[in-house]
């Protein structure tokens, strides 16, 4: 029989926080188009021109003020790899349009634990975009209000659970919430940008005024090979986000593989000119990196004046777009912990989706998890960027390393044949080997970035990614033998079943006063089995008299067992005659223990009564061949 339930969620304080239950069959209309799209998956990635360049700055005043002449050189190089990268993960979208990004591919292509590694490098990923763009989203706020610097990782804070709180209202409405700011951003970068090249070429843009100082331990005499590629591995944070989309490729409107493709041609495009443009333009301007004051602060107050409403506007679209940069790992973090936990690798509870249906588990976890790091690194965008990219390349060099096998198991299909796979279909492609092409120097390119992040920021963090990884892989592994485990034990594969022979049940009914809620237990404990025992605990003599006097009356002949307490303890008598009991089990025997419970008419008054009943599932649970069972007595 199949009955559909006529049921609604009542409306109640959640409803009016997050918004009203969606059903099921509205998943679709809570897809989001192109436009919608950009502002959430683009905004991590276009908000890292907010600090890329000053990233690479922060390297090169190692060997002083005159090696910031390569800060436009090393932008060239990132935006070169950006497209190789873009053109990469354009394919993947096409190829699974499911979604699932470096983790899936990996898994179909690579092996299982190839994935897990890639899953586990981009869950970091997404934690550590919490945390970066949030507190670099602060320090714009502190670059023009050095009065709330004490402040800072308060503030962080209150945006990560701001974030979160939009989020929990689902993908379609925090999308449209986060579109205004993402655009406002895009169009205030391109003025500034487009004014400051402007003035440069007319010969009206100076030198920024007054430019905080630059802090730096130890200054080298010339210009290092070591310290190029130390400068060029902290710009790649230019690229982190580039791969969101080809997770979130299902919050799309049909044809989803389209819009998601061109949305990530469009994210592309727009993250290339505006890092150019702002790596260009610090140089001419002369800027100088710091934790007091951000590049773009002096870049806006340099191509207009820091009193005017642009540099404000400039300021505050900035600051916006970092804290909504979290939103893209909002978006991703609880859709491929979601994909992971289907796959039984992480828990069960990141699967489920809530009223609003997003996956709320993912995206309070990912909060937490966030604020932690927000607290033990200060809020610190420089100490917090070290962690970041190595884990995000690694993704990047599994994802398109599959994406090359992928197409070379598609070369060797003939015309006309199809093989399914868990995440995709193969079909037989004419233009296999370009793409494989493609895909494998994609590969090569991003794991020699890697390896020059792993090896320039090691010391100053990237070893603590290069140990987390593993141990979140490690976790994968231990979440996954306890539910491999699980399903052999439950399974019936195998299984011939048991002999449906009558045993023995006997019954234990806990008895602390004789009264209705007593009676009504005795009465279901004797229609249980005949074979029922009461046990009371004496606590005080007197109250144990009273007990024993009034079940003569109402205890209906069944025998009563009193346990003294000498020490006036309830759990401890009782629990030893259980044993006691226990000891002499026999084979297919069940022990029932029934509990008489108040349910009152108050919810406060449950804190006037202790719950028997939740101590002896704690103590008991554990143990075959116990019951028990709660009798409820409503006043």
């Amino acid at each position: 029989m199949h009955r559909k339930a006529d049921h609604r969620p009542p409306r109640d304080w959640r409803a009016w926080l997050f918004g009203p239950p969606l059903r099921t069959a509205d998943a679709p209309h809570q897809t989001i188009g192109k436009f919608i799209g950009l502002a959430v998956f683009a905004s991590d990635a276009l908000s890292s021109t907010a600090y890329a360049s000053q990233e690479i700055l922060f390297i090169l005043a190692a060997a002083g003020s005159g090696a910031f002449g390569f800060v436009f050189p090393i932008s060239l190089v990132i935006v070169g790899l950006l497209a190789i990268v873009a053109v990469s993960y354009e394919q993947t979208i096409h190829a699974y349009p499911d979604g699932g990004g470096s983790y899936i591919v990996s898994r179909d292509n690579l092996g299982q634990t190839t994935a897990l590694i890639a899953g586990a490098a981009l869950l970091t990923d997404y934690i550590l975009t919490v945390a970066v763009s949030i507190s670099s989203g602060v320090a714009q706020i502190i670059s023009a209000f050095p009065q709330l610097f004490e402040y800072r990782v308060f503030l962080a804070i209150g945006f990560v659970w701001f974030m979160t709180m939009i989020n929990l209202r689902g993908v379609k409405e925090s999308g449209a919430i986060f579109a205004i700011p993402t655009y406002f951003f895009v169009i205030t970068m391109f003025i500034t940008v487009g004014v400051g090249l402007y003035k440069h070429l007319t010969g009206a843009l100076g030198l920024v005024i007054d430019p905080p100082e630059i802090e730096v331990a130890k200054t080298l005499a010339t210009v290092t090979p070591f310290l190029l590629l130390h400068a060029f591995s902290s710009g790649t944070a230019a690229l982190t986000g580039i791969e969101a989309i080809s997770d979130g490729i299902t919050a799309f409107r049909e044809p989803r593989s389209r819009n998601a493709g061109v949305t990530l041609i469009l994210m592309a495009a727009i993250l290339a000119v505006l890092f150019l443009g702002i790596s260009f333009l610090t140089g001419k301007i002369g800027a100088t990196p710091s934790e007091v004051e951000t590049v773009i602060s002096q870049l806006s107050r340099t191509v207009f004046s820091r009193d005017s409403l642009w540099y404000l506007l400039g300021i505050a679209a900035t600051t916006v777009i970092l804290i909504m940069a979290a939103n893209t790992a909002f978006a991703d973090f609880p859709r491929l912990s979601s994909i992971v936990a289907r796959d039984r690798f992480l828990p069960r509870q990141l699967f489920l989706r809530s009223g609003r249906l997003v996956f709320s588990y993912g995206i309070v976890s990912l909060a937490l998890i966030a604020s932690l790091l927000i607290i033990v690194f200060q809020a610190s965008v420089n100490r917090l960027i070290p962690l970041y990219a190595v884990g995000v390349f690694m993704s990047f060099t599994l994802s398109q390393a599959g994406m090359a096998r992928r197409w070379w198991k598609i070369g060797h299909l003939k015309p006309g044949e199809t093989v399914r796979e868990r995440g995709s279909t193969l079909k037989h492609d004419r233009k296999w080997l370009l793409k494989m092409v493609i895909n494998g120097f994609g590969a090569l390119c991003t794991l020699v970035v890697m390896i020059i992040f792993a090896v320039t920021k090691f010391i100053h963090g990237a070893w603590v990614v290069l140990i987390l990884i593993p141990t979140v892989v490690a976790f994968f592994l231990t979440v996954n033998r306890h539910y491999t485990s699980l399903a052999r034990r439950l399974s019936l594969e195998n299984f011939i079943g048991q002999p449906m022979r009558a045993g023995r049940h006997r019954v234990l009914l806990l008895v602390s006063s004789v009264h209705r809620g007593t009676w009504q237990a005795l009465a279901y404990a004797r229609r249980l089995s005949e074979d029922v025992t009461a046990v009371h605990v004496a606590l005080e003599p007197e109250e144990s008299e009273k007990v024993r006097q009034k079940w003569k009356i109402w205890g209906e002949g069944v025998r009563l067992v009193i346990l003294e307490s000498p020490y006036r303890l309830l759990m401890g008598p009782l629990l030893n005659y259980i044993e006691e009991v226990l000891s002499s089990q026999e084979s297919g025997e069940i022990l029932s223990i029934v509990v008489p419970q108040f349910i009152p008419s108050k919810k406060w008054h449950e804190l006037l009564h202790t719950n028997t009943a939740d101590a002896l599932r704690e103590r008991l649970l554990s143990r075959p061949g116990i019951v028990i069972t709660e009798v409820p007595y409503q006043v």
